[in-house]
This record gives structure tokens, C-alpha cells and sequence, in this order.
């Protein structure tokens, strides 16, 4: 099969790797429909992510259909159209009981992409697939699904849950690319006063506002910090939402945090950040860290379903899967290619799909659209 092969700092091919098999009783094999490049798979480009190794594939983030599955699998059956989860959870040990699926005791976690091969290839073994799956219901659209295995319910778990947005509250998210709008459209569950976003990328900042911020900043002279402080009478914010994981976006959070407020720190950190204690420690300031539980998931479901969240308003950018070199050259100029979501489609759903109809052709010729001729044929590309 082919997939997208990650070969150390800066080092990455398209190439054919061996096709996963099933290796534990609870395994499932799903064949890709579509998946994602996330901002953590450009930290591990960075080196960020030293657990990350020269072979892996790529990716924690997709949809696509059961091909093969473990005897034990017992939720799903094959031929089902799933969500991939981002972590992986065994649903049985301590940590899994408490809700922390990312600090699963058994082998699980954030290992897609990560320990184990991922998503950005033609076909993955999903571990744990009874609690790492979601079914999905019949019309639902893939672009939206596929923010659900990791930005949706990373934004709103690990900066609007772990930062206590409450009503009344102000709140300033650090970095206006997907993880921050995922907080931004998250956080209106909680009717903040005003929700401030700060990023460098006009086109970013745009968006932000056509999805709900109150107030945008560019930080064009690292001057963050100033303006907000002068937005907010120098009172500062209630919740400042780390959302890139650089230095400098986490020295603004604790320049502007509020007495009593809370630091919630989403973003992927490569590099050491300095903790300000010597200003902070008598400010009543709650700091959070974290990777994403996804416990969340099948409630964030439910609201996608009910046209709740304009998640396909995030996707900017689709690719088929033999394109993913130049998706990730996309992702990587996010600020010249305006790009927010990008999605890759598997050419394999692409390919089976027209050979399962011999009046494809001529249902294109007919005026009949790719998605419905899909739909047509029943094919889990739809």
C-alpha cells in the first residue's frame, strides 16, 4: 500500500509500505476514506517529537471502513464506516476508567502516528478498536468527521474544559489556526463575554471573526500582550488559551491571565518555555497541560451531526492521497496558501468506486456528480 513515511527532521517520502495486519484479538484493520494533516504532524517534520521514529507513518486523524477485524471485536462489524479516535484507549484500566484514554496503562494513547503507523495511508490496524471507534451514521459528511478525531475535541477539552470558560468570562486564544478556532466555536457552548484572538495570519484572523471572536489582534510587533491589556483596562483575561506551542505564545498567556484566571496550554511545545512563578504564584493562577482524552467525542458527534458547528467551513484544501507531499507543502505555508484543514481522500475509495459501476462514465456524462454516483453505488466514500 502506499502512505506518507516520515524519515527524520525535514525528511519525508510517499511510498509503499506493507499492508497492516491484525496482531491482537481486539484489532481492526480500516481502509482509509479520508484523513488529515494535523499541526502536531509538523512538529514531529520539526523534530518536536522525539518518540516519533525514521519509518512511521504519519497521521492520527480519519474515516474509512472495516476491512478485517480481531475475534474479540464485538461493537463494529466489517463493512462499517468509522471515525478514527486521535488515542487509543484499552477502556479497561485504571487511567481508561477515570476518563484518561491518553494515558491508557496498556498500550494506548496518542500512538497513532506516533508509536504505531497512522492514518495517512491507504489502510491502518486500529488497536483497541471497540473504544477507539465511532460508527457513522449514513449521510454524515467525512470532511466535518474528520475534524472530530483530534482538533474538535482537542480545542474543547484541553482549552475551554481545562480553562473553565464559564459565562461572563473573557477569554484570549493564542493562535487563530485550527486548534484555536476549535476552542473559539467550542467556547460559545459557555456564553464568554468576549473571546479575543491573536495570530499573525490576516486571513486567520478572518476567519475568527466570521466564526463568532469578538475582537481579533494581529500580533504584527509581538505587541500581544500590550493590546490586550489595553482592551481590557488592564485587568487582563479570565482564560488565556495556548494554542501554537511556541515560547512566545505561552509568554503572552502569562502576561495577560487575570487574577483567579486560568492558563489552559494546548499546543504541541518542542522547546523548554519559561514559567513566570516569581509573578504568578500569588495570582490565584490555575495552569493546565495535557494531551487530548477524546472523551468528548461522542458528544461533539452529536452537535456536528445537528449542524451545530460549521466544521466544513475549516476545510480549505483537498488532495487524493498520491497528492499528500503536496498537502503537507500546503499545510506548511499555511499563511501564503490560506490554508486552515486540509483533507486527502484515499485513491483506493476513489479507484473501486469507479470500477463498481460499468455506467460511471456515462453518469458523469449524464451531469451526475462524483458524490452522487457514489452515493449510487452504496460506496463508503460517501
Amino acid at each position: 500500500m502506499k502512505a506518507l513515511v516520515y524519515h527524520g527532521p525535514g525528511k519525508r517520502s510517499y511510498e509503499e509500505k506493507p499492508m497492516p495486519a491484525i496482531k491482537d484479538t481486539t484489532d481492526v484493520i480500516v481502509r482509509i476514506t479520508k484523513t488529515t494533516i494535523c499541526g502536531t504532524d509538523l512538529h514531529i517534520m520539526k523534530g518536536d517529537v522525539p518518540s516519533v521514529t525514521d519509518g512511521r507513518i504519519l497521521g492520527h486523524e480519519g474515516v474509512g471502513v472495516i476491512e478485517k477485524m480481531g475475534e474479540n471485536v464485538s461493537n463494529f462489524r466489517i463493512g462499517d464506516h468509522v471515525l478514527i479516535s486521535c488515542i487509543s484507549s484499552c477502556g479497561r484500566c485504571t487511567n481508561c476508567k477515570k476518563g484518561m484514554y491518553s494515558h491508557c496503562e496498556n498500550g494506548g494513547g496518542w500512538i497513532l502516528g506516533n508509536l504505531i503507523d497512522g492514518t495517512q495511508a491507504e489502510y491502518v490496524r486500529i488497536p483497541f478498536a471497540d473504544n477507539s471507534l465511532y460508527p457513522i451514521p449514513p449521510g454524515a459528511e467525512e470532511d466535518a468527521l474528520v475534524l472530530l478525531s483530534d482538533i474538535l475535541p482537542t480545542g474543547f477539552e484541553c482549552g475551554v474544559l481545562n480553562g473553565k470558560i464559564k459565562p461572563g468570562d473573557t477569554v484570549a486564544v493564542i493562535g487563530a489556526g485550527p486548534i484555536g478556532l476549535a476552542v473559539l466555536l467550542t467556547a460559545q457552548f459557555y456564553s464568554p463575554a468576549g473571546i479575543i484572538m491573536v495570530d499573525n495570519d490576516d486571513n486567520r484572523l478572518e476567519v475568527a471573526k466570521k466564526f463568532g471572536a469578538t475582537l481579533v489582534l494581529h500580533n504584527d510587533l509581538g505587541n500581544a500582550a500590550e493590546k490586550i491589556m489595553a482592551v481590557t483596562n488592564n485587568r487582563g483575561v479570565d482564560v488565556a488559551v495556548e494554542a501554537i506551542g511556541i515560547p512566545s505564545s505561552f509568554d503572552i498567556c502569562q502576561e495577560i491571565v487575570t487574577a483567579g484566571g486560568h492558563i489552559a496550554n494546548v499546543g504541541v511545545h518542542g522547546k523548554p518555555v519559561q514559567l513566570n512563578l516569581e509573578k504568578l504564584w500569588s495570582q490565584n493562577i490555575t495552569l493546565t497541560t495535557g494531551l487530548v482524552d477524546t472523551v468528548t467525542t461522542p458528544l461533539l458527534l452529536k452537535t456536528v451531526l445537528a449542524g451545530k458547528l460549521p466544521l466544513d467551513q475549516l476545510v480549505t484544501h483537498h488532495f487524493m492521497l498520491d497528492q499528500v507531499m503536496l498537502a503537507y507543502d500546503t499545510f506548511e505555508n499555511a499563511m501564503q496558501e490560506q490554508a486552515l484543514k486540509v483533507i486527502i481522500t484515499n485513491g483506493v475509495m476513489f479507484n473501486e468506486a469507479m470500477r463498481a459501476s460499468d455506467s460511471f462514465g456515462n453518469a458523469i456524462l449524464e451531469g451526475q456528480s462524483l458524490k452522487e454516483q457514489l452515493v449510487a453505488n452504496d460506496s463508503p466514500g460517501r
